[in-house]
């Protein structure tokens, strides 16, 4: 667990519900804040955000849980009926199964004279449904685990039927039904929402996939716990304000050869192009040299592709893949480079396969593995512990898989949990790419912002991987450079979207864009400055 402030890393805390749970419990306890209090402004918070954008409705439907999220949902009702809206409320349970805040704020509820349905038949509910109305979702919290049942799971199955029939927007009140906000994981029966309104920050279970899916627009509501209350976080939103002070400038006495040395192994045929990706977006990123190592007849190719770039003709099979012969002159050459990037469109004969297991094990250089180099340790996590050097993995859920052994719906299933084992057996930063991109190094999470569907493109994962090398060869640490890269490349895709469409985009696009997504950091970090100065 971290022991330090928000402000010291690389964006915003993300919380479990496990670390909500102490921040609520320290501000009722240590600053005496009665948990009613806390209630009352959550619910508050909530019926602002129904009131203001979804007036045009002419009915809310509150569905309450039996613990402090239906209390939340009580409360909401009670601000809804006094600002003049029709509502109705459903109770998952009786009343004699409600205590605490939530009993109060049912009393409260019920002396205002709205009739609270208590455990109602599924028919009777699903009749509600059926208005032009908002359903507010207070079924479960942010302490929500395993699979509905009973009730609540009628409930959800409920509004998610209204939903999609007849179009009924869905908030979520702190996390969305169904959603384990403290990994993203999701329950067979689950209940999309539209928006969530959340309380104190955000959780982490909003951004990570498949929950993030669920959370739609997001909305943050202060109430009112004092910094006294804060606790330490382990994961974090990536965000531009944390990651301009880790990119260094290039300063006045710098040459090519102080500014970082990138070494890419890579290419075969049918599969040029991925190397050249990774080594053209390494420069754009501003690596000083960059050395493209390729099999030996395909060498004429590069060098007519790459004009900044020197290559490496190294030994081939014969029918352009780099063999096992090439070795040696890897190893010499990573010697001059201040990192590596192994894999992209490196192919898969037996003997490139040996290739790149061998300069894993003897290379002493940062290492970033993609692609096919990924392949060459599939299975065998733990032989990347032994590196003498860091190393950063991109897979996308299917590499990640192969490496752990387990299905790639498994990992998609479980993206938090898979990604932080992977790094703590192989010892590397992960970098597990998808909407929602995570970087661990086991311990420490990041979840990244930037992005949209324009990035499920060929070659995009090439152009990252060299933005990381970039990056790791300017000795940034290689957490911090793994972040930076996935939020820059995310927003290069982002700004091509605002100019052009995001279905069109290719991957030779993002390289174009990244000068302005490295400005953009910077300016994004001198407006926040000048915001809190």
């Amino acid at each position: 667990m971290l022991n330090r402030e928000p402000e010291t890393v690389l964006g915003p805390p993300l919380l479990t519900a496990g670390q909500m749970r102490r921040a609520d419990a320290a501000a009722i306890r240590k600053c005496g804040i009665p948990g009613a209090v806390l209630m009352e402004r959550a619910g508050m918070g909530v019926a602002e955000f129904l009131l203001e954008n979804f007036c045009t409705h002419h009915c809310f439907v509150i569905l309450a849980g039996k613990g402090n999220n239906g209390g939340d949902g009580f409360v909401v009702a009670r601000h809804l009926l006094q600002a003049g809206a029709e509502v109705a409320v459903f109770a998952v349970a009786r009343p004699s199964e409600y205590e605490g805040d939530a009993l109060l704020n049912l009393k409260i509820l019920g002396r205002t004279g709205l009739k609270v349905i208590h455990a109602p038949a599924a028919a009777k509910l699903r009749q509600a449904l059926e208005k032009d109305c908002v359903i507010v979702d207070a079924v479960f919290g942010t302490g929500f685990s395993g699979e509905p049942r009973g009730k609540g799971a009628a409930f959800i199955e409920a509004a998610a039927d209204a939903a999609e029939k007849h179009g009924a927007p869905v908030v979520a009140v702190d996390v969305a039904s169904g959603v384990n906000a403290s990994t993203g994981e999701i329950a067979e029966t689950a209940l999309p929402a539209d928006a969530t309104v959340t309380f104190h920050r955000p959780k982490v279970g909003h951004f990570v996939e498949p929950g993030g899916y669920f959370c739609g627009d997001l909305m943050l509501v202060d109430i009112g716990i004092p910094k006294l209350a804060e606790v330490s976080a382990d994961h974090f939103l990536a965000g531009a304000a944390g990651l301009a002070g880790v990119i260094p400038p290039k300063l006045e006495y710098h040459h090519k050869f102080s500014v970082g040395r990138v070494l890419v192994a890579g290419g075969s045929t049918g599969m040029t192009g991925a190397a050249c990706l990774t080594a053209e977006s390494a420069l754009r990123a501003g690596a000083g040299v960059v050395t493209c190592a390729v099999p030996e007849t395909l060498n004429p190719i590069f060098e007519q592709m790459l004009l900044e770039v020197m290559t490496l003709p190294a030994a081939d099979t014969g029918d352009g893949h780099l063999d096992r012969e090439a070795l040696p002159q890897l190893l010499e050459a990573s010697t001059a480079a201040d990192c590596v990037a192994l894999g992209p469109g490196l192919g898969r004969r037996s003997a490139t396969m040996s290739l790149a297991a061998g300069f894993l094990a003897e290379s002493r250089q940062p290492v970033v593995l993609d692609a096919d180099g990924l392949h060459s340790v599939s299975g065998k996590a733990g032989r990347l512990r032994r590196r003498h050097a860091p190393t950063v993995l991109s897979p996308h859920i299917g590499e990640l898989g192969r490496l752990l052994g387990v299905p790639a719906a498994q990992v998609a299933s479980h993206r938090l949990a898979h990604a932080r084992e992977a790094a703590r057996k192989t010892g590397s930063v992960v970098v597990l790419k998808g909407s929602a991109t995570i970087v661990t190094d086991g311990r420490i999470v990041y979840v990244n912002p930037t992005g949209n569907p324009g990035l499920a493109t060929a070659g995009a994962g090439d152009v990252l991987t060299g933005v990381i090398a970039a990056l790791v060869a300017k000795d940034v640490n290689p957490l911090e450079a793994a972040v930076a890269a996935v939020y820059i490349h995310g927003t290069a895709a982002d700004l091509f979207a605002e100019d052009a469409g995001r279905d069109n985009l290719i991957a030779s696009d993002l390289i174009d864009y990244l000068p302005r997504a490295f400005a953009g950091i910077h300016e994004d970090f001198e407006g926040s400055r000048e915001e809190y100065s």
